[in-house]
């Protein structure tokens, strides 16, 4: 299918998401709210995976289902007698121990997992392995699923792609790649962070006729795209002046890392921030006033630091800082302070040698700086990065904002958040500079911790978005993505 066609079938996809357990150990009680079966719920399942797929693929006319013995199968049998009825081909694969084929679904050929496909196959159907997964998918799993990597024809996965984990997007072993995948009732992590955009395909999400029985259960986590920038930035009054919008201290740019604390400091500027000061090595400063003459820029001393502080109201310490004692010695005097400060870079990482916990604090590492801060392996926080981020804000306080594909956000009350935009240009050099700039900007415009990491996230994001969609994602500088903050801080403006 061609990209234009697949957006034609693309939900709108809801801003909350639930733990997968969560969701298996409340299917009953849902099934009841509505005054039906669990059976019942799985005929629902099977129609809306087969409704997708057939109005995605209309013209496909030998489906080969794969079905797990887990309810992810029953759903498969259900789409396999849909189709069959509508007069589609149908090979069912049947894994040892799957549940008995109910007697409607038969008249199609059922095989053993053993068998060798049919080449006419067409579209394939993964209902192998469903949300309980929890480890590595053993034999003869791995093998279907290598199968159907290899075959030319596109896949529609039930509920999530098979081998990927529901609770946290990690891949321990083989993996569905999906052109689609329908999932059910409501939405996991696992479709949205960790490994999951390389699997997932386009994602669609049916509720089953539950979405108000969601609607009454605390929320779980958040779902955040530039659609929600409205619940935190809103339009200024007439009468606006810059000293409304904050004062923001940036410090960092030690010798040969002027551009990080330039982008950083730029982006704030974006950011709607009422005034920025800098303070880096010397020998950056002339080419930072040159480059923005906005920006106020001093060489940093201690001296001046200390004095910067008193006038800031919010802190950003880490793009470009390094961690020569020039470095250590601009963050012994910036711990001093109790305003409210972002971390990153390598103040994170001086943070790892000396951890203190603080309330005041937005940190923002990548995973390879998580794995510091929490004295791991960087893939130790890949295959669990909800629970990593948890770990972050237990260790050291404040909110963190563990970056990635599907950006993760948390705070020490329990709130959490996926930022579900984003691309992969922007996998380049200076992008986390940029998101530590908009952050502390919207800090600086008395957004809470919290909410301007949130927001924060979701501007970068969304300003990336929209530079791949005017040019493609190979090659996307962090600066490229400037001009577009402007648009996503302004939501009144984006259309």
């Amino acid at each position: 299918m061609t990209g234009h066609s697949e957006k034609a079938y693309a939900d709108s996809l809801p801003h909350s998401v639930w733990p997968a357990d969560w969701i298996r150990r409340s299917e009953p009680a849902a099934a009841a709210s509505l005054g039906i079966s669990l059976y019942d719920l799985m005929q629902r399942a099977g129609q809306a995976a087969y409704a997708l797929a057939r109005n995605a693929y209309p013209s496909r006319d030998h489906w080969l289902v794969l079905c797990g013995h887990g309810n992810n199968g029953g759903d498969g049998y259900v789409v396999a007698r849909l189709a069959k009825a509508a007069g589609v081909q149908v090979t069912l694969i049947a894994c040892d121990g799957a549940r008995p084929l109910p007697p409607e679904a038969a008249g199609g050929d059922i095989l053993p997992a053993s068998s060798r496909w049919p080449a006419s196959v067409s579209l394939i159907i993964d209902g192998l392995l469903g949300t309980g997964l929890g480890s590595a998918p053993r034999a003869p799993y791995d093998a279907l699923i290598e199968a159907a990597n290899r075959h030319s024809a596109p896949v529609v996965a039930l509920d999530i792609p098979s081998g990927l984990l529901a609770e946290s997007g990690a891949a321990p072993g083989a993996v569905v790649r999906a052109a689609h995948t329908v999932t059910f009732i409501g939405l996991k992590p696992g479709l949205l962070t960790g490994q999951a955009r390389d699997w997932v395909g386009q994602l669609h999400q049916n509720a089953l006729g539950l979405s108000g029985w969601l609607a009454k259960q605390p929320e779980q986590i958040q779902r955040l795209t530039a659609e929600v920038l409205p619940r935190w930035l809103h339009p200024r009054r007439p009468c606006a002046h810059k000293g409304e919008h904050g004062r923001l201290l940036l410090v960092g740019g030690d010798r040969g890392f002027g551009g990080a604390i330039r982008m950083a400091a730029e982006a704030a500027l974006r950011s709607g921030v009422g005034l920025v000061r800098v303070l880096t090595h010397m020998e950056h400063v002339a080419p930072l006033l040159a480059a923005r003459p906005e920006l106020m820029a001093q060489a940093l001393d201690e001296a001046t630091l200390r004095q910067a502080m008193q006038w800031a109201d919010v802190l950003v310490i880490g793009p470009g800082l390094g961690q020569a004692e020039w470095g250590k010695n601009a963050l012994n005097v910036l711990q001093t302070s109790d305003k409210p400060a972002l971390w990153d870079a390598d103040a994170l990482n001086l943070l790892a040698l000396n951890p203190e916990k603080r309330q005041n604090r937005v940190m923002t590492p990548h995973p390879g700086e998580a794995a510091r801060l929490l004295s791991c392996s960087t893939a130790d926080i890949e295959s669990d990065r909800l629970l990593a981020v948890r770990k972050l804000t237990a260790r050291y306080g404040g909110v963190a904002v563990l970056k990635g594909a599907g950006t993760l956000i948390a705070d020490e009350q329990g709130q959490m958040a996926i930022a579900d935009v984003g691309n992969a240009g922007m996998a380049s050099g200076g992008m986390g500079d940029v998101l530590s700039g908009i952050i502390g900007g919207l800090l600086a415009q008395k957004l809470s911790l919290y909410d301007a990491a949130c927001a924060g996230c979701v501007v970068h994001g969304a300003a990336g978005d929209r530079v791949a969609e005017r040019q493609g994602t190979r090659g996307m500088l962090a600066t490229d993505l400037l001009p577009d903050i402007l648009h996503f801080v302004n939501p009144e403006w984006a259309k």
